[in-house]
């Protein structure tokens, strides 16, 4: 059995921990309280914040799995505010994560760009590299949209190259700004996107702990999230009573629309692969499966196969390490320029204000 540790870090942690919460507990509000969650692994689940009002408005998560850092009322999106936060607090933080017992793999989730979840995370994940040694540590990382302002944007740059920094087992990219077309507005948006990423990780949790046909396992997930970048995504696909070609689940799996990060598959931006099938047997002709996932190997260096008999349509995760990420490139672009005109609008306003100040260079106070 593994034992797995859920960390939601800030406002966005926060809510996709809830959204797995409501999906492991079964969707009732009062289910926390009197059910087990729905997989086989040992999952304990901390939601991290320090504004105390985000932390109240979960309503999926357990009391005593919400951890409020002291004397903090948020950190207004300053990431330097941020460290020193869990500078002050770190000791604290971390009994509450050690006296939940030893874990093999270890889910960071967080925005990259808000202030508590991009302040905390890399310095969360070095020193859990410490003190885990032997666990797999793997940050969820959430870029933003786009328009949400320039201090957002530095924040993402800065926060994804401390992560990097840090050596964490590969990196989840999750992209708000692809994944909003999916929902008119920003509220709806933000759910949507929670709800998808919790449906992944729960399905690759229920992967690696299950008994399969053909199997994969912590060791092939960590192996493909180590490829390339060491930065990667998941998809997922569900097919239906109409079309339930594993084929056809395969392929939508992994093209853009089912991918939480846009990564073009056939233009080689994919690295290495870990596919993992589900469904009853009568879907599941391996000989079939074996042939596409060959197919895969053109395009993406190495994939892995899992394949799990349970009743149902065939379902698909897909989990990917990328080659190549010109959507990142794109997005320090957008933050070197973010960064400019902070510098330039304060720079203007100053010398405004220096200039009124000159008025009254010759002046004395008269009273």
């Amino acid at each position: 059995m593994l034992n797995v540790l859920m960390l939601g870090v800030g406002q966005c942690g926060n809510r996709i921990l809830d959204a797995v919460n409501r999906q492991a507990f079964g969707g009732s509000r009062l289910a926390k309280y009197y059910s087990k969650q729905r997989f086989p692994s040992r999952v304990e689940t901390i939601a991290i914040n320090t504004a105390i009002n985000d932390l109240k408005e979960l309503k999926f998560t357990a009391a005593k799995d919400r951890l409020h850092v002291p004397n903090l009322h948020g950190v207004g999106a300053n990431r330097n505010k941020g460290k020193q936060g869990f500078w002050e607090n770190q000791e604290m933080i971390l009994e509450e994560i050690e006296k939940r017992g030893d874990f093999d793999l270890i889910f960071v989730m967080t925005s990259v760009s808000g202030g508590t979840g991009s302040s905390f995370s890399p310095l969360m994940i070095h020193e859990l590299k410490k003190r885990y040694k032997n666990a797999t540590i793997v940050p969820i990382a959430v870029l933003p949209f786009r328009e949400e302002g320039t201090i957002y944007l530095q924040n993402a740059a800065f926060c994804l190259r401390e992560m990097i920094e840090v050596e964490a087992d590969g990196m989840i990219l999750v992209d708000n700004q692809y994944l909003k077309r999916f929902s008119g507005d920003i509220a709806s948006a933000y759910d949507r996107i929670n709800t998808m990423v919790a449906q992944r990780l729960l399905f690759l949790i229920e992967a690696l702990d299950s008994e399969m046909l053909s199997v994969t396992d912590l060791g092939d997930f960590k192996t493909v999230m180590s490829g390339g970048l060491r930065m990667g995504t998941l998809g997922y696909y569900q097919a239906d009573k109409k079309s339930p070609s594993v084929r056809a689940a395969i392929k939508n799996s992994l093209r853009e629309v089912g991918l939480l990060y846009p990564a073009n598959v056939d233009a080689g931006e994919a690295g290495r692969a870990m596919i993992v099938i589900q469904g009853s047997r009568e879907y599941l002709d391996v000989d079939e499966i074996t042939k596409e996932i060959e197919s895969l190997t053109d395009t993406i260096g190495h994939v892995f196969k899992g394949i799990v008999i349970k009743k149902g349509e065939p379902r698909v995760l897909s989990v990917l390490s990328l080659e190549r990420a010109p959507g990142l490139v794109e997005l320090y672009e957008k933050a070197k320029w973010a960064i400019q005109e902070e510098r330039e609008r304060k720079d203007r306003a100053r010398s405004e204000l220096y200039e009124a100040f000159e008025q009254i260079n010759d002046l004395e106070e008269i009273y």
